[in-house]
């Protein structure tokens, strides 16, 4: 089955070259079908791309999803036209009063500010305060996932000495195999992380309502879920394409950064050869997984 996305969507023209089914709302409301409604709250700068990145996951998937994009009301971006916001986005005040299968919680270049000196927090705790009565389950991304562990279970991060930015190998824990999030997994998996902070191994261990799926020596803490599987936390970006963290080098390179290159990700940490994908398949298990068990097997048929 589709994703259901708004027509005109830039991102539509980019899935249908990859051949990832695209269904907009004229067709899709032609169909006797009880889709999952997924809302994204898109806090990542260049909102285009994750957009993409994410409907691509999305899409793979034997489900009808319809996309809601989600935006800040009380934060103009910067990065993304008005009439691209105006197009495709809400903002809380028009969705508050639905309810939604799943919902995912974006990262955001702002590791390095406190959360409650974010401009956003407020609306962003306001949130996170209605889905747990509004959403079946939440999806939290790098950023977004510091900031429920912070919000929901008082974690807070830890700031780097630099940047985690790469590839990195992570362990599942052994007792957490059974776990349907993890359904299909290698024992053993890569993931690009992208951030300046973290959260310590330990910290998840004081919270008897929080399991520690999968974590890296190097990179810390990946994977994490309340066991109630209402909110599940991915601190990397199993999401980003191949060449994400490429042009997030560059990027900062640019910007006069003193920065390292993304560990394990360039051929020969060479930066002049092309990555190469390697996580592309977890990244798929991870969003149909989540798809499959946590929203479309948790969500009652009809909302009261």
């Amino acid at each position: 089955m589709p994703i259901n996305v708004p027509k005109n969507l830039p991102a539509k023209d980019i899935l249908e070259t990859e051949n990832i089914f695209v269904m907009e709302d004229e067709r899709a409301t032609m169909q006797d079908i009880r889709p999952l409604n997924i809302v994204i709250l898109n806090l990542m700068p260049e909102k285009e791309k994750t957009e993409a990145h994410l409907l691509r996951l999305l899409g793979n998937s034997p489900l009808q999803v319809n996309i809601t994009f989600l935006r800040t009301a009380s934060y103009q971006p910067k990065n993304v036209s008005t009439s691209h916001l105006e197009a495709f986005y809400q903002d809380f005040d028009s969705i508050k009063d639905h309810k939604f299968d799943g919902m995912i919680i974006t990262g955001a270049p702002i590791e390095h500010i406190q959360f409650e000196n974010v401009l956003y927090w407020q609306e962003i705790t306001s949130i996170m305060d209605w889905a747990k009565d509004n959403v079946t389950s939440s999806l939290h991304i790098c950023w977004g996932a510091q900031a429920a562990l912070y919000h929901l279970y008082g974690i807070n991060k830890v700031p780097l000495e630099q940047k985690c930015s790469g590839i990195f190998r992570h362990r599942i824990d052994p007792l957490m195999k059974k776990i349907e999030l993890l359904r299909g997994f290698d024992d053993e998996f890569i993931a690009p992380h992208s951030r300046h902070t973290n959260i310590s191994i330990e910290a998840p261990e004081e919270h008897d309502e929080l399991l520690l799926l999968a974590s890296s020596k190097e990179a810390g803490p990946f994977l994490l879920m309340s066991k109630d599987g209402k909110h599940i936390m991915a601190t990397g970006h199993l999401e980003y394409d191949t060449v994400t963290l490429k042009e997030e080098y560059e990027r900062d390179l640019d910007r006069g950064l003193s920065v390292q290159i993304p560990s394990h990700y360039f051929p020969n940490n060479d930066p002049s050869e092309a990555p190469m994908n390697r996580w592309r398949s977890h990244a798929h298990l991870l969003f149909s997984n989540w798809l499959n068990y946590y929203v479309y097997q948790q969500t009652p048929y009809e909302w009261k």
